[in-house]
C-alpha cells in the first residue's frame, strides 16, 4: 500500500511482542490495549568443537511434551542434513498452550544472513501458532509446515530468497492479510504511518477475491492523481517488473524512492474508475515523480445550506483521509471549531478512506456517541464473541450526521460506519463499502521485520457480518445523480465544489429530514 494500506486495522506498533487486541471495555475517548507482558526466553549459546560443528546450549527452558513432541517430528525431517550441526530457538509466549517456551531444533544454515531469516521464521511461526484468527491454520499441520519450510530455506544463499520461503509458509494459511515485511519495507511502512513520505500519492489493496492490487484512492493533488490514475485501477507492472503475487506493501516499497526520482506504473483500468471521462477500460503506463507527500488526515469546511422552508443552515463537512495516530484529536478539534461557528448538522465523508488504526476509529465513533454503547463486536480464535463497549461515553454533539462511505471505505472506516449506523447515530449515504472484516496485530520481529497477523474477525454492533460484504448504505447515489452547471464546477470555493457532489446533495436533503439537537453537555 502506498502509502496507506486497508489492510492494517492496526492495533499498536510493538518489538518482540504480540500485541492483542483490545480491553472489552473502556472510558471515553480512551481505548486501553493491553500489551503483552515481557517473558523470559531461554538464551542459546553457540560454541564450536573440534569437528567445526556448533554446540547448543539453553539456560533452564520449561519444555511440555508438546514442544518435545516437535523436536522429535523435526529432527525425523532432517536426517538428510547429517552434516549441518542443529541449533535451537525459543519461541516465548504468554499463552497457556506454550508455557513457558517452545525450543524448536533446525539446522544451522552456512550462509549467515539465511541463518539469520530462519531464526525468523521460527519466531513468525510462533506468533502465527499463537494468534491466528483460523485455529485449523487452514486445515494444516502448522507444525509441520514449519517442518517443511526450513527443510526448503535450509540450502538457500540469500536473505531475500529466505523470505520468499517464510512468505510461501504464510500464503498457506489462505488469509492474504497475514503477511511479514522486510525491515527496509516495515521502515518505509512506519514512515508512511507518520502522514509523510516520499512517493506517488497511492492507496493500494490487494483484491481478497483476485488477489489483484487495485488503487482505493490518490492522495488529492499527488502525482498519481494528476496523472488521471483512478479508484479501481489494477496495478500491472512498476519498472516493467510485473506484480502477480506481489502483497500491497511490497508494491508500495516499489512505488516509493527519493522526491525528484520517477516511477513508470502500467495499470488496467477498471470500469468502476470514477473518471467520469469515459475512457473505459483499457491499459495504460503512465511515468510518475516522486514528491514529499504530506498526508492531513482530515479536511474540512462549512457549507451554507438552504432548508425547504427557506432557512439558511450551517453544515459542517468533514473528510476523513485515514485513521492515523492523530485523526482522532484532529477529528475532536475539528468539531470544537465548527460547533463555535454555529454548525447545525455534519456530513462525515468515509469515501476511499482504505482504514487505519482500529483504535483511532474506535476513538472517533465515541465522538459522536453517547452511554455504552456497542462499538463492535469481536470474534476470538476459539469463535468466542465479545463486544467493545464505551463506558459512560459523552458526544461532543448531538447534531444530525450522514456519513459517506463506498467501496473504497474498508476496515476502520467500516467498523465507524457501522457503529455510528447501528446505534442510530448516522445516516449512511453512498455506495456499498469494500468489506474487510478483519483486525491484524503487527509485531516487529527480532530483525527488524514486521508481521502482520489476522487474530479476530468482527460484527458490526447488531451483529452484521462484513466480510467480503460489506455495509450497504441506507440510501444510495451516483456520480451522475445531477448535471450541475458547468460554471458552478469551476467555482474554486470548497463548499460550492462539493455542492456539485450528488452524494453531498443526498446527504443535505436527508439531514433536513432530522431536527437539530444541538451541542452535547
Amino acid at each position: 500500500m502506498e502509502p496507506l494500506c486497508p489492510n492494517f486495522d492496526l492495533l499498536k506498533f510493538s518489538r518482540l511482542t504480540s500485541v492483542p487486541l483490545f480491553s472489552h471495555r473502556f472510558s471515553s475517548m480512551n481505548l486501553g490495549i493491553h500489551k503483552r507482558p515481557s517473558v523470559s526466553c531461554p538464551t542459546a549459546s553457540f560454541n564450536r568443537n573440534d569437528n567445526h560443528h556448533p554446540s547448543v546450549k539453553t539456560e533452564a527452558p520449561t519444555q511440555q511434551s508438546t514442544a518435545h513432541d516437535l523436536i522429535k517430528s523435526l529432527t525425523k525431517g532432517f536426517v538428510g542434513f547429517a552434516a549441518a550441526a542443529t541449533a535451537l530457538a525459543s519461541v516465548c509466549s504468554d499463552s497457556p498452550a506454550f508455557a513457558e517456551s517452545l525450543t524448536v531444533a533446525f539446522p544451522v544454515s552456512r550462509a549467515q544472513e539465511v541463518n539469520t531469516v530462519q531464526r525468523t521464521l521460527v519466531e513468525a511461526w510462533g506468533l502465527i501458532r499463537e494468534t491466528f484468527v483460523d485455529p485449523t491454520f487452514n486445515h494444516q499441520d502448522w507444525d509441520l509446515k514449519l517442518q517443511q519450510t526450513m527443510v526448503e530455506m535450509f540450502p538457500l544463499k540469500s536473505a531475500d530468497a529466505a523470505y520468499g520461503k517464510i512468505r510461501g509458509m504464510l500464503s498457506t494459511l489462505g488469509d492474504p492479510f497475514t503477511r511479514i515485511i522486510s525491515p527496509k519495507e516495515y521502515q518505509s511502512f512506519r514512515i508512511g504511518s507518520d502522514g509523510n513520505l516520499q512517493g506517488v500519492g497511492l492507496f493500494i489493496s490487494v483484491e481478497p477475491k483476485t488477489g489483484h492490487l487495485v488503487v482505493l484512492s490518490c492522495v488529492e493533488g499527488s502525482p498519481a492523481a494528476r496523472a488521471g490514475i483512478h479508484d479501481g485501477d489494477e496495478l500491472i507492472e512498476i519498472n516493467g517488473q510485473r506484480l502477480d503475487g506481489v502483497d500491497s506493501e511490497s508494491a508500495a516499497q516499489r512505488l516509493r524512492g527519493q522526491a525528484g526520482t520517477s516511477v513508470t506504473v502500467k495499470l488496467h483500468r477498471g470500469n468502476g474508475s470514477g473518471s467520469g471521462s469515459g475512457s473505459g477500460s483499457g491499459i495504460k503506463e503512465v511515468k510518475l515523480p516522486r514528491e514529499l507527500i504530506r498526508l492531513s488526515p482530515i479536511s474540512s469546511t462549512v457549507i451554507p445550506h438552504r432548508t425547504p422552508d427557506g432557512q439558511l443552515t450551517k453544515t459542517g463537512y468533514v473528510k476523513l483521509l485515514t485513521f492515523s495516530q492523530t485523526a482522532a484529536t484532529d477529528m475532536k478539534n475539528t468539531i470544537h471549531e465548527m460547533e463555535n461557528q454555529g454548525v447545525q448538522s455534519y456530513i462525515l465523508d468515509l469515501r476511499n478512506n482504505p482504514g487505519g488504526l482500529v483504535k483511532v476509529g474506535l476513538d472517533v465513533a465515541q465522538i459522536w456517541l453517547d452511554g455504552n454503547e456497542t462499538l463492535v463486536n469481536t470474534i476470538d480464535r476459539d469463535g468466542h464473541m465479545s463486544p467493545i463497549n464505551m463506558a459512560n461515553g459523552h458526544a461532543l454533539t448531538h447534531d444530525p450526521l450522514v456519513v459517506l462511505v463506498n467501496e473504497g471505505s474498508a476496515s476502520a472506516s467500516e467498523i465507524l460506519a457501522g457503529a455510528l449506523h447501528d446505534n442510530g447515530r448516522a445516516i449512511l449515504v453512498g455506495h456499498k463499502t469494500f468489506g474487510k472484516g478483519k483486525i491484524q496485530s503487527i509485531t516487529e520481529l527480532h530483525d527488524g521485520s514486521a508481521l502482520f497477523v489476522t487474530v479476530a474477525k468482527y460484527l458490526s454492533p447488531a451483529l452484521h457480518d462484513i466480510d467480503q460484504v460489506g455495509i450497504t448504505p441506507d440510501v444510495q447515489c451516483t456520480t451522475d445523480m445531477f448535471n450541475p452547471p458547468k460554471e458552478t464546477l469551476k467555482e474554486k470555493s470548497p463548499a460550492l465544489s462539493l455542492e456539485a457532489d450528488s452524494c453531498i446533495m443526498v446527504a443535505e436533503h436527508e439531514l433536513d429530514t432530522q431536527k437539530p439537537k444541538g451541542t452535547a453537555s
